[in-house]
């Protein structure tokens, strides 16, 4: 979505928003860290973020990676920076081409610094001289798909102080295609405003994004402010100066001075305030929360579907997903991306010879071994996975091999009967409560337009050991609500579900549309979900040592075990599933792997192998 769209609906809306603005880490390490918080910042509701341009070489490549996952794998409406600087055409073509592919429709676009190397700045051969320059060749190349950000200097820039000189350029830029104007950062809010009436009065009336960058320390707060020719008002520098040493009360003065700044802008007209959070969240995080901005019951985070839609390309329109990857978003939208004729009506074509496929799409497990083995331990005894998952439950860790991210509040209506399926030895790898029409707002479970309601039919998906499972899906099918599939790694699959077709596990009922139904459990997806489910399991066996008993065990289980999912028809009912397994255990769940390892070598030394079995015929 356009940002000067985001805006509008802003300005409609009468509430304040915000936006982020990230730039590429140095390491690999720091990228993938950047993702996670860019994820959980994602919860703080921000309209879009913007991704700096990493000018020259792998940081550029980099830059246009970032838009990619922010867009596709996260979710996340993103702005690509784009600078003149090291840019002949051909390097832009090919950013703005990729930028197009990621489903990005926004281009912050500038001139650029100059590189370390140079005191002044040069266009490279080929390239652009201007931002303007810029502006022209993207509105010319893509008409309307890109909304075009150009820069706006309310205290001059590196080159240029002349005010009057500077607005011009900038009516110029808008008048070539600009559709709103990022600021450079300041904190003399006075002189902001009297620079936007100076604006306004010019003739540009496009959205202007005031650049605020909270103050996480002293030393950083002053380098930005020399970096950048910032003016610091008196009054700031007589708080800040006494605190200087002690980052805890510089953060706090620094977020009261950030939030009165936004209130002034507020009250001057100002409704959408675009912080620079040199990729740390704890200060930013600070100023949302005084400012009551960050959500709340009552200013909920608006949630299009029950999970996280992504913004990549051609995805946008996506409503409906199989519940198996609620858990493993990443991994869903990765290896949905390339199978044929997406989204096909529902998500993907099963005919596509891509569809099914694992390596390709990076799903395995994450982590170094010895991370993985600190976190979920080094199980003995099918007690020890056991206690894995109550530990997740009771949120002491934040994953599992199938769960990406930590437990929700949703779950707190079935938290207890998942603790003792899981003491019973009953592995639960996913589940969602039965909702009886709960309000489109509700703080947990609501999802869609305003003034809606929201439905749920109780699921749990979880490993069930084949000596039990015969007996679940007899008691399974003396209930004429339920309907279940059960899968072995090995594709040894049973159900009795009446059709192939899916079945709508969450919907919605929302004024002026059709009824919603977002969420399904259907035969083809399990089929593609189980192979993934399996390899997990496989890949945290591989944690461990060959032949160790760790790695023996979680082998035996992967390879043994049923994938079991069941689905509650009657969506009023939330006890139901669980009262099936009330009168089961899984058998043997504090034998030691060692005597267990040791039964089956004597059980496989009295049976014949194929060739023996052949001879003796």
């Amino acid at each position: 979505m356009h940002v000067k769209d985001l805006l509008a609906e802003t300005k409609r809306s009468g509430q304040p928003s915000f936006s982020f603005e990230y730039f590429p880490p140095k390491t690999a390490q720091g990228v993938q860290n950047l993702y996670d918080r860019m994820d959980r910042m994602y919860n703080f509701g921000p309209q879009f973020i913007d991704i700096t341009w990493g000018a020259g070489g792998r940081v550029a490549e980099l830059t246009c990676e970032m838009v990619l996952q922010a867009q596709a794998v996260y979710g996340l409406e993103t702005c690509m920076h784009l600078t003149c600087t090291d840019m002949g055409m051909e390097k832009v073509n090919d950013a703005l081409h990729k930028a197009y592919k990621a489903g990005c429709t926004n281009i912050l676009a500038l001139r650029g610094d100059p590189p370390r190397a140079q005191e002044k700045w040069t266009a490279t051969e080929d390239g652009f001289q201007y931002a303007c320059d810029l502006v022209r060749h993207i509105r010319a190349t893509y008409g309307d798909h890109f909304d075009i950000g150009v820069a706006g200097y309310p205290e001059g820039c590196d080159d240029n102080d002349n005010e009057d000189e500077l607005i011009e350029h900038l009516k110029y830029k808008v008048d070539l295609g600009g559709t709103f104007i990022v600021t450079q950062m300041f904190y003399d809010v006075d002189n902001f405003i009297r620079w936007v009436g100076k604006v306004r009065a010019a003739g540009i009336d496009v959205p202007i994004l005031p650049g605020i960058m909270p103050i996480a320390t002293y030393a950083s707060f002053l380098r930005r402010c020399k970096h950048t020719g910032c003016n610091i008002p008196q009054g700031w520098l007589d708080l800040l100066e006494p605190v200087k040493n002690d980052d805890v009360a510089v953060r706090e003065v620094g977020k009261k001075l950030v939030v009165e700044m936004c209130r002034k802008l507020m009250v001057a007209g100002i409704h959408h305030m675009h912080f620079y959070t040199m990729n740390l969240a704890q200060a930013t995080r600070m100023v949302l929360e005084e400012l009551s901005w960050t959500p709340s019951a009552e200013r909920p985070l608006q949630q299009a579907l029950p999970w996280k839609p992504s913004k990549g390309f051609g995805r946008r329109d996506e409503d409906v997903r199989p519940i198996f990857w609620r858990n493993r978003n990443k991994s869903y939208v990765l290896r949905t991306q390339d199978w044929d004729e997406f989204p096909n009506g529902r998500w993907g074509d099963s005919r596509s010879p891509a569809f099914g496929e694992l390596d390709a799409y990076g799903i395995g497990l994450t982590g170094t071994n010895e991370a993985n083995r600190l976190k979920w331990g080094e199980p003995k005894s099918l007690r020890d996975i056991a206690n894995t998952f109550v530990r997740y439950l009771n949120q002491e860790i934040d994953s599992l091999p199938w769960s990406e991210a930590p437990l929700t509040s949703e779950a707190d209506s079935i938290k207890p009967a998942l603790m003792e399926l899981n003491q019973r030895g009953f592995l639960t790898i996913n589940s969602q409560p039965a909702v009886d029409g709960v309000k489109s707002s509700h703080p947990v479970h609501g999802w869609g337009p305003a003034n809606g309601y929201v439905y749920q039919k109780g699921y749990i998906e979880l490993l069930v050991p084949p000596e039990i499972v015969d007996q679940v899906i007899h008691l399974v099918n003396a209930n004429p609500s339920l309907t279940y599939y059960a899968v072995t790694k090995d594709g040894n699959l049973k159900t009795n579900a009446p059709s192939d077709g899916p079945n709508a596990v969450t919907w919605g009922v929302f004024p002026g549309k059709e009824i919603v139904q977002p969420t399904i459990v259907e035969s083809i997806s399990f089929l593609a979900w189980r192979d993934e489910a399996f390899r997990l399991g496989v890949d945290w066996a591989h944690c461990f040592e060959a032949n160790s008993p760790s790695r023996v065990l979680v082998e035996d289980v992967m390879d043994n075990w049923y994938l079991l999912n069941i689905v509650n028809n009657d969506f009023h009912d939330n006890t139901t599933i669980f009262e099936l397994f009330k009168e089961l255990q899984v058998e043997g769940l504090d034998t030691p792997l060692t005597v267990k390892a040791e039964a089956s070598a004597a059980a496989a030394a009295e049976k014949p192998t194929a060739v023996q079995a052949e001879v003796a015929a």
